[in-house]
């Protein structure tokens, strides 16, 4: 099993040639089974060079061996770990200027839905807050968690029940919810449909250089 590129650029080609870019950082979340992995595929494949998919930053860093304990200070260690991870990649980005859009795989806000202590806590710890987070994302994208009867199920790797997983999407929502450019993308039995709906968002926050006649072609 070969683990996935930590970032990667879309396939299609684009007639943008503008050598550098502002890159808009744009959050896609959701809770377990949500199909933002799919989404981000699709992405990759039908979206511009200059569109770069960040892996998830959790998969980084305990695919790296970093110990999963489901202890209090095992978990505390862990959201410590993903955000700095997560801060660093979204800043390669930002600094290199190489792409106009860097879908993350999640955001740093997610945290919140995992921290096992006060929300005031995460924040004391990381050296950070809500605004500042907010601050970095272009947008959000949550894709809603399904239920069962929508076509929710577990597998080896994504394994958490239905009601936990159906929680973590209610927390995450939460955590976000304030931001000014949230878009909700709800759970749906065709997830054809529900991907669409998410492939559009994202269309949407591409700039003008990479759209249209000038750009990507829609």
């Amino acid at each position: 099993m070969t683990t996935p590129p930590s970032l990667r650029v879309g396939s299609a080609s684009c007639r943008c040639r503008l050598p550098f870019h502002d890159a808009r950082l744009v959050a896609v979340t959701g809770g377990p089974g949500a199909g933002k992995t799919a989404v981000l595929e699709l992405a990759a494949r039908s979206l511009c060079e200059h569109v770069a998919i960040l892996l998830e930053a959790a998969t980084i860093v305990f695919g790296g061996g970093f110990p999963r304990h489901q202890t209090k200070p095992g978990l505390r260690a862990a959201q410590r770990a993903i955000y700095r991870v997560q801060r660093e990649v979204e800043t390669l980005v930002i600094e290199e200027r190489q792409v106009a859009v860097a879908l993350c795989d999640r955001g740093t806000v997610d945290g919140l839905a995992y921290w096992p202590d006060p929300v005031d806590t995460f924040w004391e710890e990381i050296g950070s807050n809500l605004q500042a987070e907010f601050s970095r994302y272009h947008a959000v994208i949550h894709l809603r968690t399904p239920s069962p009867d929508q076509g929710y199920h577990t597998d080896p790797i994504r394994n958490e029940p239905a009601e936990q997983a159906a929680e973590l999407d209610r927390r995450i929502a939460a955590a976000w919810k304030d931001h000014p450019h949230r878009f909700l993308v709800e759970a749906k039995t065709d997830f054809t449909a529900k991907a669409s709906h998410a492939l559009e968002l994202i269309r949407n926050q591409m700039p003008a250089c990479c759209t249209g006649p000038s750009g990507l072609a829609k």
